[in-house]
């Protein structure tokens, strides 16, 4: 198999792209049950507050090995989180990682070569495949989320469970108007310039 290097500048799409993702982990935080959040899941699963803890400290640990010129967010306790903190945690940690997305991805000659998932595992050199492994580790747990609020009994309402794939929706609320693809390239599209 013959591979192919394509050099590609994404632009503002990866931080677009996170800011929906944490929305998406918002949104579940906004709407769990304030019982579920420490609720014992059957057998020996995480429970909901140690999943969104892990989430963030996670990304803390992505930026501290990444960027470590960049401020890393404090990490989060899952013993003494609520709901709350996990919100504001989250944030935040999602802002230093839009700030390393916007560093590696967005073409500017940033400091970034090199995305560290962890200490054990090998470096990658930036590109796209940073963006889809945080992106597919956070889809994960909220998948995670979701199955255990109900196994729970506390079920996420459709008007959630769907709204985390309303996209377009995501992308106005993070402050993209034109939604998914406009903005990336650099005339734009049509809704973008056009109001359309």
């Amino acid at each position: 198999m013959r591979e192919h290097e394509v050099h590609t500048q994404p632009g503002r799409a990866p931080v677009q792209i996170f800011a929906a993702n944490d929305r998406m982990n918002q949104m579940l935080i906004e709407h769990l049950d304030p019982a579920a959040w420490r609720a014992k899941p059957p057998a020996k699963t995480r429970t909901l507050v140690a999943i969104f803890t892990h989430m963030h400290n996670v990304r803390c640990k992505w930026v501290r090995l990444t960027a470590p010129h960049l401020k890393v967010p404090l990490q989060l306790n899952r013993a003494h989180c609520t709901p709350q903190q996990a919100r504001e945690g989250l944030a935040e940690s999602a802002a230093r990682c839009e700030e390393m997305l916007a560093e590696a991805l967005g073409g500017e000659g940033g400091r970034i070569e090199k995305f560290r998932r962890d200490g054990w595992a090998p470096a990658w050199p930036v590109g796209v495949e940073m963006l889809c492994y945080m992106i597919a580790h956070e889809a994960h747990h909220r998948g995670q989320v979701c199955m255990l609020a109900h196994q729970l009994g506390f079920p996420l309402t459709h008007g959630v469970s769907d709204g985390i794939w309303n996209w377009e929706k995501l992308w106005r609320e993070c402050g993209s108007p034109g939604g998914p693809g406009c903005g990336v390239s650099s005339s734009g599209c049509a809704t973008c310039l056009f109001g359309l």
